[in-house]
């Protein structure tokens, strides 16, 4: 059995015990504070590779209560329903009057297996906020005659449920649960002062700090981000790490991922520390004006700067590294044929801010496929990129492509075109001294050199999706999940197939998906993404 496997049953089974191991107690006095993912580290051993803090805060999970159309609410109430079925109501136990009382804040933790390495030891320790409701449900536990069996270790009695699949302890304020028995006994003796998750070199700050992000209900920790990486890589069936992959994850100290509720849906965010040793990059910020290029009606969008510097530095870096210099290499051969540089001719001129925009379209050559694409790059080397263009212009005229050029709305602009297919396939033109367009799909040049009646960074989904990022970034991922899904069903009814409608539920419940990323320093990054969701109506 997987660990993803093992963690619903190892969270019911705790629901089950955990009374009765908590009535080993002597219910005197409120919880302490051992609230934090900090201080439920502390009880976590340092073999851990993967932890994740889950917030008890009723008041942040109810500002979900905001969002989601009635089907996917109703989809998410009957799985809750099934849930709380499957592992409650046969023990006659109600989660809101019997467990959440008195249920805290908790950590989820995955440590090697001996023995099994696609199979994780799964622990689960919980704050306990209020004694005498937990001695409550004790009671109520002990009064159904539930069989379990005990045993001591080093003066801490250990509840084991009947098939031997769940053990349970209540150490100073905190219910812990483990999948097997040396797991809940390194857990106590970590608890007695044995090195903790807290404990390893640099943990300390990031647990305390975790990412910062508004409403968290759940933050997920790789304090040793290269181990984790390959410990879960086992777990899911894959192949061992090729020593190159491995090298790779190396890079990575630190991850931490958190979830919140933001105003407009459900704001994640990742924060990736690299190693000292780790190759060293640098980044700009993008002004973000590429995104006025394109019109509302926009799909989907991505936007991004400075590509010839992180191409130049990944070269230099590959220099480290025979297997990607030999990949690099062979690339260039590649393009040398075509009489390209790849250095020079396809990135050397990129050094401005870029946008990649799927636009929809019922024209012409689209009018199949309902889409179209437009490209901009902004570039301080219009002569290069001239040059470039020049030389595709003369690549296509020789694989028997007509190219010719035409007056558009005051820009001159270059069309491939086929014999064999009417319209053309493909526009390049210049929109000032500076930015160059390539239209794909004949439609989308009028789209590309007109300005927009509304520009997409000032259409509402475009906004609230990516309103609350930060600002200062390295660019821009947006979709329109409403103008996907239109394209998806269309697709999906010329293939004569059919969404699930549980899967249906979900995605029309969201608006719009945006994403970003941003260099603190440089070894730091972060990516910040908010899945916007629909209003409760």
């Amino acid at each position: 059995m997987s660990g993803k496997k093992l963690l619903l049953p190892a969270v019911g089974a705790a629901v089950l015990v955990a009374g009765g191991a908590a009535a080993y107690l002597h219910f005197k006095g409120p919880a302490k504070d051992g609230t934090t993912p900090l201080a439920i580290a502390k009880t976590i051993p340092d073999e851990a590779y993967l932890t994740a803090f889950i917030s008890s805060d009723l008041q942040t999970w109810a500002k979900l209560d905001q969002f989601g159309t009635p089907e996917a609410k109703q989809l998410v109430s009957k799985g809750l329903q099934n849930m709380e079925k499957d592992l409650l109501a046969k023990n006659n136990i109600n989660f809101d009057k019997d467990i959440k009382p008195w249920i805290g804040n908790g950590m989820v933790a995955l440590l090697p297996n001996d023995g099994k390495p696609d199979e994780p030891s799964t622990l689960i320790v919980v704050n306990i906020r209020d004694k005498i409701a937990a001695m409550q449900f004790a009671g109520k536990l002990a009064s159904q005659g539930g069989k379990s069996k005990e045993t001591d270790y080093k003066g801490n009695k250990i509840l084991i449920s009947e098939n031997n699949s769940t053990y349970a302890t209540v150490m100073k304020d905190f219910l812990m649960v483990a999948s097997d028995q040396k797991t809940i006994e390194a857990a106590v003796d970590t608890a007695q002062g044995a090195p903790s998750l807290a404990s390893k070199p640099g943990a300390e700050g990031v647990l305390s700090k975790g990412v910062d992000i508004p409403n968290a209900i759940a933050q997920v920790y790789l304090l040793d981000y290269s181990e984790a990486a390959q410990k879960l890589m086992n777990i899911s069936d894959q192949e061992a790490t090729p020593p190159v992959n491995l090298k790779e994850l190396k890079k990575v100290q630190s991850m931490v991922a958190g979830i919140g509720v933001d105003n407009e849906g459900l704001r994640m965010k990742a924060s990736v520390v690299m190693s000292p040793d780790a190759p060293k990059f640098e980044y700009q910020p993008v002004p973000g004006k590429v995104v006025a290029q394109f019109p509302a009606e926009t799909i989907a969008m991505i936007s991004g700067g400075n590509i010839s510097r992180i191409w130049a530095q990944a070269t230099q870096q590959a220099k480290s590294d025979p297997t990607t210099e030999q990949a690099l290499n062979t690339a260039r051969e590649s393009v040398k044929s075509a009489n390209f540089d790849l250095d020079k001719d396809i990135f050397g001129w990129m050094d401005g801010e870029f946008g990649l925009a799927i636009v929809p379209s019922d024209r012409g050559i689209l009018a199949q496929v309902g889409v179209g694409g437009v490209m901009v790059f902004d570039t301080s080397d219009r002569k290069t990129a001239e040059a470039t263009f020049a030389k595709l212009d003369e690549y296509a005229k020789s694989n028997a492509m007509l190219v010719q050029q035409r007056d558009v709305q005051g820009k001159k602009v270059t069309e491939w075109s086929s014999p064999m297919v009417p319209g053309a396939l493909l526009g390049h033109g210049w929109l000032d001294n500076d930015s160059l367009f390539v239209a794909l799909g004949g439609p989308m040049v009028e789209v590309a050199t007109a300005k927009p009646s509304q520009a997409l960074d000032s259409s509402n989904n475009f906004k609230a999706s990516v309103g609350s990022l930060p600002k200062q970034n390295l660019g821009y991922f947006y979709l329109d999940m409403d103008k996907t899904m239109t394209l998806v069903n269309r697709f999906a009814a010329m293939s004569q197939s059919s969404i699930p409608p549980e899967s249906a539920a979900v995605l029309n419940s969201i608006k719009g998906i945006g994403m970003t990323s941003t260099q603190i320093n440089a070894s730091t990054g972060e990516v910040d993404m908010l899945l916007a969701l629909k209003k409760t109506k």
